[in-house]
């Protein structure tokens, strides 16, 4: 582990400029960088803490605000816990958000921060990984599709709404994706049900993704320490998993 240093940046995109936590390694070198998608929560104190983490194991970690159309972070104003069981306008705010953040909008974005990770002196040559947190496993998807030359790994954890009915459902990407996956499902996890993880595996195994999907015995959420649904258990299986795909991937 080595010490690592924290700061907001800013990412201009097609459509305005993105507000963005970037975490590296203190002493300045470049390093490979990891692209690092939030959950619906947003870009918050836990997320920085998670990115330093990610930082100290000798990355530079670039977690953007992906609401920034509607403003800087925090786009929603939430408590230093978020329980939404004890305040359910928490998702009546959130709700309409989530749903304005199409794939078009997401793969538009991804070019901003794919762009600007390969542009920064702290970057090292070469792909980038990924890693996205409950909408961010989404995010991750559809960024590693529509930028195989770019994304070397991709991981999601606790994703919901992976293998849908819809149209630009993340597990239809899967011919499209040259980077090595994995991916952790949470078996308490409604937003992500046992059909649309097999049809999700089956999707990746017949387009010959390299790939490892696992179901943790946790519920949606294990890893967001700032929420009822965290599982330490779970958060640290999650950091090992993670930690040996970027290394296999740099």
């Amino acid at each position: 582990m080595t010490d690592v240093q924290g700061n907001v940046v800013d990412v201009p995109t097609e459509d305005g400029v993105a507000d963005a936590y970037l975490a590296r390694p203190a002493d300045g070198r470049p390093r490979p960088g990891v692209l690092f998608y939030q959950d619906a929560y947003g870009l918050r104190p836990h997320l920085r803490s998670m990115a330093d983490r990610l930082a100290a194991a000798g990355y530079t970690v670039l977690v953007p605000n992906v609401f920034y159309r509607l403003g800087r972070t925090p786009v929603v104003d939430l408590p230093e816990f978020i329980d939404p069981g004890a305040d359910p306008t928490i998702w009546e705010r959130l709700g309409p958000i989530l749903a304005g953040l199409t794939s078009d909008l997401v793969k538009r974005d991804a070019d901003a921060y794919l762009r600007w990770l390969a542009e920064s002196p702290l970057v090292a040559d070469g792909p980038v990984a990924i890693t996205g947190y409950c909408m961010g496993s989404r995010l991750a998807l559809w960024t590693a599709g529509a930028h195989p030359e770019r994304v070397a790994a991709a991981a999601g954890f606790h994703g919901g709404a992976l293998a849908t009915d819809a149209p630009d459902s993340p597990h239809l990407e899967a011919p499209r994706i040259t980077a090595e996956l994995y991916f952790g499902h949470a078996d308490e996890d409604p937003s992500l049900p046992p059909e649309q993880v097999a049809r999700f595996e089956e999707a990746l195994t017949a387009a010959g993704v390299r790939h490892t999907c696992e179901v943790y015995p946790a519920h949606h959420g294990y890893t967001q320490a700032d929420t009822p649904a965290y599982d330490r258990e779970a958060a640290e299986r999650h950091w090992a998993a993670l930690l040996e795909l970027l290394k296999r991937a740099f």
